[in-house]
């Protein structure tokens, strides 16, 4: 059985949630192998919506065990509030496994990531403020707390004092803040090490047997390719490898046992925080995917940018991280719509470039070249085969297809789970 690695195509909040739900009962294992609580699901099972920030989608699909691997930087407090919110729910959350290299996010971390946003100014990233970008940074810098460290006060100790030599250095000297004290971060930390312990195991063990036996693995990547710290429109990138790549370094296993790479693209395309966006939209239109396609941050409540489908981000997409299919959401969103343009090609100081372009500066000043295609009115939600949508909905389907880089397998028809069309199995 497969290894099947999803990741997003754009910048985020593509419906990622909604590929793993097709993939539902055949699914043995969902990992989470990046990022952090910075990036967010929001999952619709019959009339219920659960937002979920850092637990696997998967937790919410009976049988299927839930992996937060060593990828992955974890806040202890969100982690329980999560878990404690789904179990009020009705919601099975004992499969849960944490890996016991994961870097854990600490009050320092937060506080760190807040202050040198605000001190950047006008060069803001437009980070979340939840501490992801520090812990990373603690973490090749060799200074991070582990997961394994809450159960050894010595080494836990030993560890946060050498984090905090540094930081109380920069928060009082240059930010003007209070110093944090080791005791307050160590007690804080060990609250929460009885309770974490039983879901702490060695998960690269764990996948490596579950593959063997034949398992069906997911891998479900946070953020998305264009949010790749060495992929995406950098330094306006999350601080994680959200590529396919990822999956392999942030999970413990070989890349030979991944068998299909699945991205997941909206029918139109939307970014939360700052940075480059060509197809961006500052007016009615933009209005209209933010309302009907309900564009706000599922982490930070934020508006997200919304602008048209771009088929060179597509094929960009497809090309680093070797996609083999995409799943097409939020079709029903541009229902309605006279014209639908997608960006086919960018205009730089009048030089055409089919692909995106390597330099920062060339994309920062990017023009879209748009091709028209007509709309639909018809109300699409219903829709269960691909003969079911209306002749404009096929042809631009097609069309995007043709200019992606990869066949479109899926194609989400309405929030729920079962508002789907699927073209091609995404497992066999």
């Amino acid at each position: 059985m497969p290894a099947i690695v999803l990741i997003g195509a754009q910048w985020g909040d593509e419906g990622k949630g909604k590929a793993t739900d097709l993939l539902g009962s055949r699914v043995d294992y969902v990992v989470k192998f990046n990022g952090g609580n910075n990036a967010g699901h929001t999952v619709v099972i019959g009339t219920e919506k659960y937002a979920l920030h850092l637990l696997p989608s998967g937790i919410l699909t009976a049988g299927v065990t839930p992996i937060i691997a060593n990828g992955v930087v974890v806040d202890i407090e969100v982690l329980f509030e999560e878990l404690d919110a789904l179990i009020s729910r009705g919601v099975d959350v004992s499969g849960l496994k944490v890996s016991a290299n994961a870097h854990i996010i600490t009050q320092y971390h937060r506080t760190v990531d807040k202050v040198t946003e605000r001190f950047l100014g006008k060069r803001q990233i437009g980070t979340t403020g939840r501490g992801i970008g520090p812990t990373y940074a603690d973490k090749i810098n060799r200074v991070g707390i582990r997961v394994q460290d809450l159960f050894d006060e010595n080494i836990l100790r030993q560890k946060v004092e050498g984090a905090l030599a540094q930081k109380n250095h920069l928060l009082v000297k240059v930010y003007n803040r209070r110093a944090i004290t080791v005791d307050e971060i160590v007690r804080d930390l060990l609250s929460y090490a009885e309770r974490l312990r039983p879901m702490v195991a060695d998960t690269a063990l764990l996948l490596h047997e579950a593959l063997t036996a034949g398992k069906t693995v997911l891998f479900e990547g946070g953020q998305a390719t264009m949010l790749d710290v060495d992929h995406g429109t950098y330094p306006f990138v999350t601080s994680s490898n959200a590529t396919s790549g990822g999956a392999v370094t942030g999970s413990g296993i070989g890349p030979n046992r991944i068998d299909r790479i699945i991205a997941v693209v909206k029918a139109y395309t939307t970014r939360v925080g700052a940075g480059p966006f060509p197809t961006e939209l500052l007016d009615e239109s933009g209005a209209f995917l933010r309302a009907n396609g309900f564009e706000f941050g599922t982490t930070t409540g934020r508006p997200r940018r919304c602008g048209w489908y771009d088929a060179p981000v597509a094929r960009y997409t497809a090309r680093i991280n070797g996609v083999t299919d995409f799943v097409l959401t939020k079709l029903d969103v541009l229902t309605g719509l006279d014209t639908i343009p997608v960006c086919v090609a960018y205009s730089v100081d009048g030089v055409r470039f089919d692909e995106v372009p390597v330099s920062q500066s060339d994309f920062h000043h990017a023009k879209p070249i748009f091709e028209d295609f007509p709309g639909w009115t018809d109300d699409i939600t219903g829709a269960r085969t691909f003969e079911d949508l209306p002749r404009n909905a096929q042809a631009y389907v097609l069309a995007i297809e043709k200019m992606s880089g990869a066949r479109i397998s899926a194609i989400g028809v309405g929030p729920g789970r079962e508002e789907i069309i699927s073209r091609h199995d995404l497992v066999d």
